[in-house]
């Protein structure tokens, strides 16, 4: 099929150029993005061992994994004996968390209102986020029961499929499609196609033969080594400047990736989509999330789009995309992206900062929304992730600084102003008012247009500023259930109302004195009005929006159709 397309691609230009599909079932998703190796650990018997770490010549001897439950800011005496500065001995830690440990919290997020699990990579790689991935066709060993055994089949193959056999934990991903399916949970998976890491098996062999070797082309290389030398040239780019993550090269015409790796690519991506390669994608991922998008040219989208939705016309993919997207998914095809422009900063702004009014918040909305048309229903709504601090912190940092440094961002993911060991930073929870801010954002995600998506943990309580202190182990130890229930009670709503997921939106007043923000969803006879006071003191709902509604759902129990107390708010319905 990957033949068909490329030549189709060549004399068919329609394909190439299609813009880009919402697929139906998206506008119906409640997100989960789960980071494998801090979700839960399901099985000690595969915990990785100090031999399975980047570069364990460096890591002490006496290395060992850290416990689920320990204290984040304590250190091991291995961690002691490696460093005196706390960050210096984070990337080595591991905690265990792998496969069966999602499919054991399965009925979890069921009961959460989870309809779609998103993950971040997992992907062989000895890293603990899995960016720098040594293979894209095998899930990591470590994450599987049979991690030795994994390893040597990995071993035996090349970069032909033909060679490529499914091992312990690809076998054990296929259960957890099949058991989160059975569920009506679908998942879509982390894809780095812009970079690997050094030990990919495509660089490891450029590593060693240079320019002899038959990937030599796969690789932005700057200058090979010269043998008649002392000294190694060999040289090559890396994503941002980092040598630990080798890019892929471009064609000649900048416009697309390399034939090697792109052919690879195709092919690991049809084994994710296809596993049994029958024709029927319904045993397979349902989309994928592609990192860095804006690395990648946008001609490889474009064919890998119209590749994909040949195998799979439903296929759901989510670029991410900081800034404004719709032009760029336009161009490239992506169904969605990542809403940090459109929900996530605006968010920042006026929900947890209450730095400007409720009519630009409005406007904000309203001009990223409508540049989406019809794809605004599919966008990933989501206000923290793998890459900024927990919204949590974002909460119990609202008032830390008192201007700030990228106004039009409201610092939403400055590196000083999001980092533990800023001066003045709160690593705390958030105190009273902040609990009441969050569970009025917690409402809003699932009644705003779009797919909500929640980082794990946040539901259970979860704090903690950006990387590294974002990818702590889930609390399961200290689980909230006051914050639990204020995600599970609004997804069950969102659920319960199709008005919230398909419907109509209109704004339908601000007062920016109050911080009184209004809006309906409607869908047919179906009328939803949602109203959220963002003030310091009671607001009077004195709109006639509300004749012949009543309170269905609200954050504060002492919410009615004529008073909203502060910080709070409600759903009206009839």
């Amino acid at each position: 099929m990957l033949k068909k397309v490329l030549t189709s691609c060549l004399f068919a230009a329609s394909l190439c150029t299609t813009t880009q599909a919402a697929p139906d079932w998206a506008k119906d998703i409640i997100w989960y993005q789960i980071f494998p190796e801090r979700f839960n650990n399901g099985d000690p018997s595969n915990d990785p061992t100090r031999a399975s770490l980047d570069d364990p010549r460096n890591v002490s001897p006496k290395w060992e994994i850290t416990p689920w439950d320990s204290e984040w800011f304590d250190r091991a005496n291995w961690e002691k004996e490696m460093s005196y500065h706390f960050p210096d001995t984070l990337q080595h830690r591991r905690y265990g968390g792998d496969l069966q440990g999602v499919i054991d919290k399965l009925d979890y997020l069921k009961e959460l209102g989870i309809t779609g699990i998103y993950f971040n990579p997992i992907f062989y790689a000895n890293s603990l986020h899995k960016y720098d991935g040594n293979s894209f066709h095998h899930i990591d060993p470590y994450f599987g029961p049979d991690p030795e055994g994994d390893l040597a089949l990995i071993a035996e193959e090349s970069s032909n499929p033909r060679s490529w056999q499914w091992t312990a934990a690809d076998k054990l991903f296929l259960k957890l499609l099949a058991e989160a399916k059975a569920r009506g949970i679908r998942v879509i998976i982390d894809g780095v196609w812009n970079h690997t890491g050094r030990d990919f098996f495509a660089f490891a062999d450029i590593r060693t033969t240079f320019q002899k070797s038959r990937y030599a082309r796969w690789y932005h290389i700057k200058e090979f080594d010269d043998p008649r030398t002392a000294r190694n040239e060999f040289d090559y780019h890396g994503w941002y400047g980092f040598k630990s993550l080798p890019e892929f090269a471009n064609d000649p015409s900048g416009n697309n990736l390399a034939p090697g790796p792109k052919r690879y690519i195709f092919n690991a991506t049809k084994r994710w989509m296809d596993p049994n390669n029958d024709g029927d994608p319904s045993d397979g991922i349902a989309g994928w999330r592609l990192d860095v998008a804006e690395e990648v040219p946008a001609g490889f989208w474009q064919e890998w789009h119209a590749y994909i939705r040949e195998i799979n016309p439903e296929v759901f993919t989510s670029a991410e995309i900081w800034g404004s997207a719709a032009n760029y998914l336009k161009d490239t095809h992506f169904a969605a992206t990542m809403n940090y422009r459109g929900f996530a900063i605006p968010v920042k702004g006026w929900l947890i900062d209450g730095k400007i009014t409720a009519s630009e918040f409005a406007a904000r909305l309203n001009q990223e929304r409508n540049s989406h048309g019809d794809s605004a229903y599919i966008l990933q709504n989501l206000v923290d992730s793998h890459d900024t601090q927990r919204v949590a912190s974002a909460i119990a940092n609202r008032v830390t600084w008192d201007s700030y440094k990228n106004a039009d961002w409201f610092d939403y993911d400055d590196g000083e102003r999001v980092h533990a060991r800023t001066h003045g930073y709160n690593n705390g929870p958030p105190d009273a008012d902040g609990r009441r801010i969050w569970k009025m954002l917690t409402l809003f995600q699932a009644t705003y247009v779009g797919a909500p998506m929640i980082y794990y943990g946040s539901e259970v309580g979860m704090w903690g500023a950006d990387d590294p202190e974002d990818r702590m182990p889930t609390w399961w130890h200290r689980f909230d259930p006051e914050i639990h229930n204020s995600y599970q009670s609004a997804f069950q709503l969102r659920h319960a109302q199709p008005a919230l997921r398909r419907g109509d939106f209109k704004v339908l007043e601000t007062r920016d004195g109050s911080q009184l923000f209004a809006f309906e969803r409607t869908l047919g006879e179906q009328r939803l009005v949602i109203v959220l006071n963002r003030g310091k003191g009671d607001v009077t709902l004195d709109g006639d929006y509300l004749d012949g509604l009543k309170v269905i759902q609200s954050t504060d129990p002492a919410a009615n159709t004529r008073r909203l107390p502060p910080l709070s708010a409600a759903v009206f319905g009839p």
